[in-house]
This record gives C-alpha cells, structure tokens and sequence, in this order.
C-alpha cells in the first residue's frame, strides 16, 4: 500500500495539518499502463540499440587504435610498459550470442585474472537471477532481452573492474558517448509489471514541474527501499514527465559507488555521493575522510540549489527499508530528524524558493535488500518481476506547521514521524 493514513486521532490531524490537500479519500492512483502494449514490442528494441551503441563505441576505438597504430609503436618502443586503457576493451560479453558464451565469458575473464574471483561469482549470481526475473514476466521476447541486457551490463562491470570510474563529489549522469541513463532504464524496465504499478496524486508532479520551470527548488523526502529506486522512479515518470525523470538528483550512500556491480548504474544517474552514518564508524581510520566528503558533498548541494531549478530527492534513513524480523512486515526505517533540518536550511537559504514534498516509494519486491545491514560490499542481489509504486503528497508548509509549536526540534520530528507514516 503506497499510503495509509495513521488511526489514532492525534496523528490524523497532525498529518492533516502537514497535508492540507491530501487525504485518503482524495489520493489519485493513475495506472502506469500506457505504452505496456508499446513496452512489449520495444523491449527488445531498447536492449538491441543499448548493445549496438557498445558495439558502436567499440568500432571508433578499434578504429582509432589502427589509425595511429604506427605512431604508438614508435612511442613504446623505448619502454615496455604501457596503461591498459590505451588497449581497446575485450569484447568478452558484446560478442556473447548464448547464455553460454556469457557464462563462459565470466569464467575465462576470472582464470586470466582479469576479474576478482569474488566478482566473477557475483556476475554469475546476477545473470541466473536477472535471467529467472524476466521470465516470469512471459515476455515473449524474454531470451533476447536477457541476453541483450545482460551482455552489456557484464560489460559495463568489466570495464569498471579494469578501469575503476571515481565519482565526484557531484555526479552528472553520464549521457554519451555511451549512455548509461538509458542502459540503466531499459536494464530495470523488464522487472517492472506496469499493469499492476501505480503512481499517486500524479498531479503534483505537474505542480513540481512548473516550479522548476520558474527557477524554483524541489526536495523530495522519501523513504529508500531497493537499489533500483532510481530506475522505478524514471520509468514511472517518464511517460508524463520525462524532464523529470531525467534531471533528478539523488543523494547517494557510498555503497551504489563503490560496489562493482552498482557502479555502471549509477553512472546513469545525477547523484550527489555522501557516506551515510549507518556505516560511518565502519572502519573508524576512514571516519575522518568519509566525514569531509560529506561536508564538501552538502557544499556541492549549496551551491546547486543557488543555482536553481533543481530537483533533489533524499532518503533521510540513510539506509533501505527492511522488514520486521518477526512479523516480515514491511516498514520505512526511522527517519534521521537532522537530515531533514539540513535540508530544510539549505533550501530555506539558497536564495531561491524552495518546496520540499513527501514522496511514498514501494518496490521492495523488484530487489530486496538484505534482512541485515551488512559492512562489506557485495551483498547477494535478489531479483524479481513484480508491480511497483509510489505516491506523492502536498508540499509540506514548515513555518505553518512550526507557529502551532514552541520547540522548533520537536516540529521537524513530528515532520518526520507523520512522513514515515505517509511511507508505510
């Protein structure tokens, strides 16, 4: 369920106050259903012109190694040593016609060397599980897309494996000359069920739109629930308001850019890489660091938000949802108060308006995290094909909400709490 509205009657007129326009009679749940007839027939399509603009890039570097093969001759010949960035990219898993040829591809990769042991296994894991996910939607092209989808996915990995990408403090996503955007979206797109995905109080984004278009701030505060929310979000938004989905900005734990099989996602999106406090004292001789990296991190979201027309969405958790280890009940992890109150400052002084809006997100099921939190990278990834959601509320009026209370400190935690209840 994408919104519940609390029982008791104190924290119903609570969350009226901090909702005025939304309320459980008044939610509007529009289908995320046209185009699923379109998706059909242009799924295929989608991983198809992914792989071709792999081979593409391919083909100009393969080129372009061969037009100056003779000067780079002449340049090595007085050393031995050489950076294998210079060398064009094995073509291990572009080349894949068969399930085998990939599965092949990650065990002769791991026995050359060339890809950690522990990663090999995780690609492999991946495959299976991808693979198992988009079957189950019956899609009639399912092989292709698997194939398709998984070949430039184990490439983008392998790529990242011999030549690590480093992120930015601020992260724009990377469009050309291979556009990670889209081969992220088309990557997630066959786990979704559109014809059981809904979108709540669509309106709303309408609003957000016009007010980007005016120069103005967006934050959105939401829960965080898989690693694929991004991608849930875009493919969601990106019939009614592709703008949207494409220019969102998304406060991004360490984890999604440094894990292997994250990176190449994450490259496809607008982020703004911070170390949550969940795994701040992870290693307490990184403390330090990770600590001045979120300073410089929330000074790159500063001057963003000077510059206006920006659309932020945070996950003040600092982690994903997980269920309740008794019950296996779904909750939104508690909300960090602080968090929140930074954001609420930043936006209040970027000398820009700024609106900041609840947003509901449910897509646990596509890719779960683990029951735990775990320290090291590389959890085990479940996949799956299931419908997925989220819902919007009003924009939430602080100073409206604050005259009703003395403590400004307990107005932001009661936000919070109403927020985490609008999540559940």
């Amino acid at each position: 369920m994408i919104l519940s509205i609390p029982s008791s009657s104190s924290a119903t007129s609570f969350a009226s106050a901090l909702f005025p326009r939304v309320s459980a009679s008044r939610i509007s749940c529009s289908v995320k259903s046209a185009g699923v007839g379109v998706w059909r027939r242009s799924c295929f399509l989608c991983a198809s012109k992914l792989r071709g603009m792999a081979d593409l890039l391919d083909e100009k570097k393969s080129s372009s190694t061969n037009s100056g093969a003779a000067a780079a001759a002449v340049a090595s010949s007085s050393t031995s040593d050489f950076d294998q960035r210079d060398v064009a990219p094995p073509r291990t898993f572009l080349d894949a016609r068969s399930e085998q040829d990939l599965l092949l591809g990650i065990r002769k990769e791991a026995e050359a060397g060339r890809l950690p042991r522990n990663v090999a296994e995780a690609m492999e894991e991946l495959y299976h599980n991808y693979r198992n996910a988009v079957f189950l939607s019956e899609h009639p092209e399912a092989n292709e897309i698997v194939l398709s989808n998984m070949a430039a996915a184990l490439d983008r990995i392998f790529m990242d494996v011999r030549d690590p990408f480093e992120f930015a403090a601020y992260h724009e996503a990377i469009r050309e000359p291979f556009d990670y955007y889209m081969f992220g979206q088309n990557y997630i797109r066959p786990l979704i069920d559109f014809r059981n995905s809904y979108v709540g109080n669509i309106s709303i984004f309408s609003e957000i739109a016009k007010k980007i278009q005016q120069g103005e701030n967006v934050i959105l505060i939401s829960n965080h629930q898989t690693e694929a929310d991004p991608a849930v979000i875009a493919l969601l938004l990106e019939s009614t308001h592709p703008h949207l989905a494409e220019d969102l900005i998304y406060v991004a734990g360490d984890r999604v850019v440094t894990d292997p099989l994250s990176k190449p996602f994450s490259m496809g999106r607008n982020l703004l890489c911070v170390y949550s406090k969940k795994h701040m004292n992870d290693d307490p001789e990184l403390t330090d660091m990770k600590k001045k990296a979120n300073t410089k991190s929330l000074k790159e979201m500063a001057f963003l938000l000077r510059s206006g027309s920006k659309i932020i969405w945070i996950a003040p958790s600092g982690g994903r949802d997980r269920p309740d280890p008794i019950t296996k009940e779904w909750y939104p992890a508690p909300f960090d108060v602080a968090s929140v109150d930074n954001m609420r400052r930043l936006a209040e002084h970027a000398g820009r308006p700024g609106h900041i809006y609840p947003l509901a997100v449910l897509c646990h099921d596509v890719m779960p995290p683990p029951f735990e939190v775990e320290k090291e990278i590389g959890e085990k990834r479940v996949i799956s094909f299931h419908g997925v959601g989220f819902s919007i509320a009003s924009k939430i009026s602080y100073h409206e909400i604050a005259s009703a209370f003395e403590d400004s400190e307990e107005v932001t935690s009661r936000i919070c709490r109403v927020i985490v209840f609008f999540c559940h």
